[in-house]
């Protein structure tokens, strides 16, 4: 994952590597199935990853508000910090006490103090990597009893041979693994985007949605067939690779072979590395995660807005799903985006020196906005002659078409003639049985067409 994404991705310096967000997805498929399933579906997630570069999709992501993108940032940071306080437990879930705790709490300050205060004297080595070389030279020099990564768990491993998952390839497989390879391939492209979208505005760059999407696909793809379980973009290993100064290709690439070597080669050494390094790196990370600026915009932003980022905040920190996060605030925005455009179409009228009345529409005319359309007009009290112009409306969907299918209905009803000007060639085509009654404007009409993404 990767060493894939690093090469060929959208964004250097992003990192990739097996998420739990994606481990969720997979344990009842595991479970019923076995891993083989597992694989499989993780490769048909690649396939569905790589049509979704290809259909150059990723512009989707600039769907997300801000927002959302706060309260993912938060709620993630929440998550990495409180992960953390594991560390200051025993193995029967008790607080530590005594030496063990200050101990602990005094290796893990002294590495936050390093990692901040470093970088004010030297660039030359990242603050975080010296850190856990001094913390662990300490522990080693000192012979310090404390918890080690080998403590926790082995890391030592092998490099598996490449192999198709064995399956029975049916339509009845796909069937089986198709649900589960289209949820990781949403919850992987998802987090991988948003990812995309902060460390570009860490390093004031642009990376690819597109290209990142494809590099995503690629990688799954080689996962699965190399008997691993996937996974996306890494926004606390990417957070870490930024702040250290990444911005090329070279940092990711080295992270994937630095950590194929310790796996295979130097798990002993990495075992015996202090968790109270780690666990002051990942508290510095999570304080750097946080959005502080976005606790001063409570009573600058509109309470939707505020509202918003709270809620995909406690989503992402009470289920750790962060996919569902995102997409519930996505959802939660669009409808309150929805209801404030709503309200605010309005109606100038005026009539003009002939005794034609003229209603001049602002404001988006959609779905939510066609019952306040509707209550605009005066059918009844109206002159023989009226005209409606939407120079600074938009008709958007089939809702507002049928709004105005009714609306010219209704004065033909009545016998009067109603002229709909500045309406865009496409909606005229829509608009059933009121061609005799529009006049349009065709040089000043609007034609609206999708901005190009570029790869």
């Amino acid at each position: 994952m990767a060493l894939v994404t690093s090469v060929f991705g959208g964004r250097p310096g992003m990192i990739s590597g097996a998420t739990g967000a994606v481990a969720v997805v997979l344990v009842s498929l595991v479970q019923s199935h076995g891993v083989e399933y597992v694989f499989a579906a993780v490769v048909l997630a690649g396939l569905i990853q790589i049509l979704f570069g290809l259909l150059r999709l990723g512009k989707f992501i600039r769907l997300v508000p801000h927002p959302v993108i706060f309260g993912f940032v938060n709620g993630l940071a929440i998550i990495i910090f409180m992960s953390q306080l594991a560390q200051f437990k025993d193995v029967s879930g008790n607080w530590l006490e005594g030496s063990s705790l200050y101990l602990l709490l005094g290796l893990v300050a002294l590495t936050m103090l390093i990692i901040h205060f470093l970088p004010k004297l030297t660039k030359v080595v990242p603050s975080s990597l010296a850190a856990i070389l001094i913390i662990f030279g300490l522990v080693t020099f000192f012979n310090l009893d404390t918890r080690t990564v080998g403590d926790i768990a082995s890391i030592k491993g092998g490099f598996l041979p490449f192999h198709i998952p064995a399956i029975d390839w049916s339509f009845e497989s796909l069937k089986l693994i198709a649900p589960y390879s289209l949820i990781i391939a949403g919850v992987g492209l998802i987090e991988s985007l948003l990812t995309l979208n902060i460390v570009d505005e860490i390093t004031e760059t642009r990376g690819s949605a597109n290209k990142e999407a494809l590099a995503q696909g690629v990688a799954n793809t080689l996962s699965g067939m190399f008997s691993g379980m996937g996974g996306c973009a890494m926004i606390g290993q990417s957070l870490i690779n930024v702040s250290n100064g990444a911005r090329a290709r070279l940092s990711g690439i080295v992270a994937a072979i630095g950590l194929l070597s310790f796996v295979m080669f130097g798990s002993s050494l990495i075992e015996r590395v202090p968790m109270a390094a780690l666990t002051g790196l990942m508290i510095m990370v999570s304080i750097g995660t946080f959005e502080w600026a976005s606790l001063r915009t409570f009573n600058k932003m509109p309470k939707s807005d505020v509202f918003v980022m709270v809620l995909v905040t406690l989503v992402t920190v009470l289920l750790h799903n962060l996919a569902l996060a995102v997409i519930v605030g996505v959802i939660i925005a669009a409808l309150g985006f929805a209801w404030d455009n709503a309200v605010r179409i309005r109606a100038r009228k005026r009539i003009d020196e002939s005794g034609v009345k003229h209603y001049e529409i602002y404001g988006p005319l959609f779905f939510g906005s066609v019952a306040a359309f509707n209550e605009k007009f005066d059918v009844a009290g109206d002159p023989d002659e009226v005209v409606i112009d939407f120079a600074e409306s938009r008709v958007v969907d089939m809702s507002a078409i049928e709004a105005l299918n009714k609306v010219t209905e209704r004065y033909a009803k009545s016998g009067k003639k109603i002229h709909l000007k500045h309406l865009s060639k496409d909606c005229l085509k829509l608009i059933k049985n009121a061609e005799s009654l529009i006049e349009v404007n065709i040089i000043e009409d609007p034609t609206y067409k999708v901005v190009a993404d570029k790869i």
